[in-house]
């Protein structure tokens, strides 16, 4: 299903006339240098593609004949390569192999054009085998491609565009190699007879894989096959398909697109059944840290979504258009699938309406509207560090946002062990413990701001704890420590074991405030949250020290002078 997508996604984009997909046989690629020759093949100098500055030099991307599957053998791209195909350079102290390098380059450009008079095949074929490469050694980029291992390629003198790009090499790339009808098989992916692949591509832009890239089908070992079938004869796959879904595939997953994001370690790309669907443009900034130059764009992306009726662009809930998210993450030379999830566009609408609505709470007014997942996912990690992210958590939190389910136990677990470890309720902890014990009990338990009339023991008891902390601030100005340094652990988790002691120590706090008026706020303040409270428990479960964690922090914001719980015009919770 997923290779079934991905190539429909390619043949859809091929058919704009706009389109920035690679044709069949080919792929876009950064080539640094090219080696510009006159059409009798005699080197004329090196081109430097690369604009920039230092390290930040990127270099040009043309369309060059796609990549080979490189293994341990001699395999030569065809028109491009390093320097070590292009003129049999060694610098792995292995000449010998620097020569098979060389001659395959030569050779397969020989035999693949054996039939052009193409005036670029001609000039790179007599450059190559006239092997008289001295000028190019001396040349001043030299020392700098050897160092870097960069790819080269060939333009001839007067054009523009490199050879590989020339209407020839275009015509015999089109032409299949494999047109007996006595290879061809069912391919799984199109349903059509095709010539199985027998290698895949490699997919590259995978967070923490190989920079070479990573196979998604792969058969290397006898124990991964069946029936006696060898590699993709084990998922048989069409040449056709296997060049859309993999193209397709690295085109989503490129550094400049614009349709990908990372969850976790799980490097997610998403797409629409129809091209360029608004919905596209609004889910890097649903999900996603906002850049630092556009720090309101996941606010503005929520704001798209929620208000899409207001506006009279028409509501994306009543959308039925399908929409579809991959998470891939690295596996050694492969690649895992973390997730993957269709749904239309207004089953996902309503879907994320309800996570933003389950996450909204009081926050203090610098702090941004709306939370990103990744803002979330580091809020239960140590250290707050991307690194310390649990593998699956960012997966399984994406799958309860896409589907409506409820959160995973461990984000509610995660959050509540950060507290505890660092003694602090930070807004996203705070939204996240709301959230997943509101999904958990299936109504609006826990409010967006301060609930004087939850009369729940763990809630109140958060309560009572910030007001106790209030009093300790307020008759010690500037103290550098509270209670809560020391007690919080203790009273969220076995309340029965520090609340007595903290309520001995308050009057001793109160003796000290020189505003008695405010003593007496305070006193009636603790006697109304007290209220209804029979004993302090020995033990408050997981769920409960949520509960207490979130009268805590609405009870702090309440005391703030400026809370600010996001309230909208026409609110509505659910769906």
């Amino acid at each position: 299903m997923i290779l079934q997508a991905l190539n429909e996604y390619y043949q859809r984009k091929t058919r704009l006339p706009d389109s920035d997909l690679a044709p069949p046989g080919f792929e876009h690629k950064a080539i640094p240098f090219l080696i510009v020759l006159t059409a009798d093949g005699n080197f004329v100098s090196l081109d430097d593609t690369r604009e920039g500055e230092g390290k930040k030099k990127i270099a040009k991307s043309y369309l060059v004949p796609q990549a080979v599957k490189r293994s341990s053998g001699v395999a030569a791209n065809l028109l491009w390569d390093h320097s070590g195909y292009v003129f049999g350079v060694d610098d792995k102290g292995k000449p010998k192999r620097a020569h098979e390098q060389h001659l395959a380059f030569t050779e397969t450009i020989r035999s693949r054009f054996a039939a052009s008079m193409d005036a670029g095949i001609q000039a790179v074929l007599s450059f190559l085998e006239h092997g008289n490469f001295e000028a190019v050694f001396s040349h001043p980029l030299w020392p700098e491609i050897q160092e870097t291992g960069a790819n080269l390629t060939f333009r001839l003198e007067g054009d523009y565009e490199p050879v590989c790009e020339r209407p020839a090499v275009a015509d015999v790339l089109s032409t299949k190699d494999d047109s007996n009808p006595e290879k061809a098989s069912l391919c799984l992916v199109s349903g059509e007879a095709d010539v199985i692949e027998r290698l895949h591509p490699s997919v590259k832009g995978i967070w923490g894989a190989q920079s070479s890239g990573a196979s998604i089908v792969s058969f290397n070992l006898d124990a991964f096959s069946s029936y006696g079938k060898s590699q993709g004869g084990n998922a048989p796959v069409g040449k056709r398909a296997v060049f859309s879904y993999t193209t397709a595939l690295n085109h989503l997953l490129a550094k400049d697109s614009r349709q990908r994001i990372q969850v976790g370690d799980a490097s997610t790309v998403f797409w629409a059944a129809t091209p360029g669907h608004p919905m596209e443009e609004l889910f890097p900034g649903l999900f996603s840290e906002p850049p630092k130059d556009n720090p309101d764009l996941g606010t503005a992306a929520v704001a798209a979504l929620l208000n899409a009726p207001k506006t009279g662009a028409g509501s994306l809930e009543d959308d039925d258009t399908r929409f579809y998210v991959l998470g891939l993450a690295p596996n050694a030379a492969r690649i895992a699938v973390r997730f993957w999830h269709i749904k239309t566009v207004g089953e996902l609408a309503v879907n994320i309406r309800r996570h933003f609505d389950d996450l909204r709470i009081a926050h203090a007014p610098h702090e941004p509207e709306t939370l990103s997942l990744f803002r979330l996912l580091v809020a239960t990690a140590m250290l707050g560090k991307s690194e310390n992210i649990p593998p699956n958590l960012g997966g399984d939190v994406m799958r309860s946002v896409i589907e409506g389910l409820l959160y995973p136990q461990t984000l509610l677990s995660g959050a509540i062990r950060r507290i505890r470890a660092e003694q602090e309720i930070t807004y996203p902890r705070a939204a996240i413990i709301k959230a997943c014990i509101n999904r958990q009990s299936g109504k609006e338990e826990l409010k967006v701001a301060l609930d004087e009339n939850n009369t729940n023991t763990a809630y109140r008891l958060g309560r009572l704890f910030a007001v106790l902390e209030r009093i300790q601030e307020r008759a010690n100005p500037g103290i550098n420590a509270t209670i809560r340094d020391r007690y919080y652990g203790a009273a969220s988790s076995t309340p029965v074991t520090v609340f007595s002691t903290l309520l001995k120590l308050k009057n001793h706090h109160l003796a000290k405030l020189e505003n008695k008026g405010e003593a007496i706020n305070y006193e009636k303040l603790l006697g109304q949250i007290i209220d209804g409270v029979i004993d302090f428990p020995a033990q408050l479960a997981l769920q409960d020290q949520g509960r207490f964690a979130i009268g805590y922090y609405h009870q702090r914001q309440a005391f703030s002078p400026n809370p600010n719980p996001p309230i909208r015009e026409n609110d509505h919770h659910g769906t």
